[in-house]
């Protein structure tokens, strides 16, 4: 079959061109409004955070984020997984297992943030991390932190976890941590209930260093009376060394 003469611009009559810059203007316009419309992410789109939230899944699992995904969305953040602001941004997403996210806790939280994308996500770190400076706040997310990362088949979280957990959340902030820390890796504890767990957050901030204000006929769990007994027979120690 023999090939179509192509027509040029100087082959077309007044109604051709008209229509071609008709059509031309039409191509334009349509492609300016599409270019306008993926160009905006200013305003918060659900749809788009949904996308997103898909790029860290796999087809046989499209609705939860895992290990892997949550790994990859870490790198692309910026932050590493251990970072304490990855818990604030659990605790906002109310997840509720350590290393996932459901698609409905992902959209709780980052509709809550109003983020959609990488950048606007990045953005909101360090008011994500500025949480915990306020006590209320930090009680709050330091309750959740116990039922997130235990295992959920066990009632109490193991002590490594509960170690690891609390250099989070109190190792900068805990003038006796390091003392408590040692304090747990000579202990018989195998594992710290909830109760142990929120006492420990409250000794921290109503003991002073020195003790002086410990009542030992107050309510405490035995594991803080044993960890003050354990740290006056250091101090003895230390002071007898000396």
């Amino acid at each position: 079959m023999p090939r179509s003469k192509r027509r040029t611009v100087a082959d077309m009559g007044p109604d051709d061109d008209d229509r071609h810059c008709s059509k031309r203007l039409r191509n334009t316009t349509s492609s300016r409004r599409f270019s306008n419309k993926t160009e905006d992410t200013s305003s918060f789109s659900q749809k788009r955070c949904l996308a997103w939230f898909r790029e860290y899944t796999s087809p046989d699992d499209p609705d939860m984020l895992g290990p892997e995904g949550m790994e990859k969305f870490c790198e692309d953040i910026g932050v590493e997984p251990e970072n304490v602001v990855m818990l604030v941004l659990a605790w906002k997403m109310s997840a509720r297992q350590m290393g996932f996210f459901t698609q409905q806790e992902w959209l709780k939280g980052l509709v809550d943030l109003q983020c959609d994308t990488i950048s606007k996500l990045q953005s909101k770190l360090d008011y994500l991390r500025s949480l915990l400076n306020d006590q209320v706040t930090f009680k709050s997310i330091y309750r959740y932190a116990y039922d997130f990362a235990r295992d959920k088949d066990q009632r109490s979280m193991d002590i490594e976890t509960a170690k690891a957990m609390l250099q989070l959340l109190l190792g900068k902030h805990w003038v006796l941590f390091g003392q408590f820390n040692n304090f747990l890796e000579h202990s018989k504890y195998k594992v710290i209930n909830k109760d142990q767990w929120c006492n420990i957050l409250e000794f921290s901030r109503t003991i002073l260093s020195d003790l002086s204000n410990y009542d030992v006929d107050g309510a405490w769990p035995v594991m803080l009376d044993e960890f003050v007994e354990w740290l006056k027979v250091s101090k003895v120690g230390d002071t007898l060394r000396s």
